[in-house]
């Protein structure tokens, strides 16, 4: 199974209203074919009441084995359904890739 199916399926212990799990690994230096950066865009009703830190506590528990192996970076937006409808649905785009370990200081 993918590292992105698993995240999507261990999500699901979450009233979701809206997920999106999109690999962005191909926007950093990384082999092609590499599952190791992924945004999040989750809606639930759990998040009420929660803040930021809460929220992402949330989904790191949820996806501690993914964190502690594969997944290099994640990008969360974690949202409830009131601040979804605000935002018309929609979230930022991933600003490119700084170049990493391939870029010389």
């Amino acid at each position: 199974m993918s590292v992105q199916t698993t995240i999507e399926q261990k999500l699901q212990a979450l009233r979701v209203e809206h997920l999106e799990v999109l690999n962005e690994s191909h926007m950093h230096n990384v082999p092609t074919g590499s599952e190791s950066h992924f945004k999040v865009t989750l809606v639930s009703p759990d998040f009420l009441g929660k803040t930021l830190v809460a929220r992402h506590r949330m989904i790191n528990q949820l996806l501690t084995d993914e964190l502690a192996g594969p997944v290099h970076a994640l990008s969360l937006n974690t949202l409830t359904p009131e601040e979804w409808g605000q935002k018309g649905g929609e979230v930022r785009n991933s600003p490119p890739c700084m170049g990493g370990s391939s870029k010389s200081g």
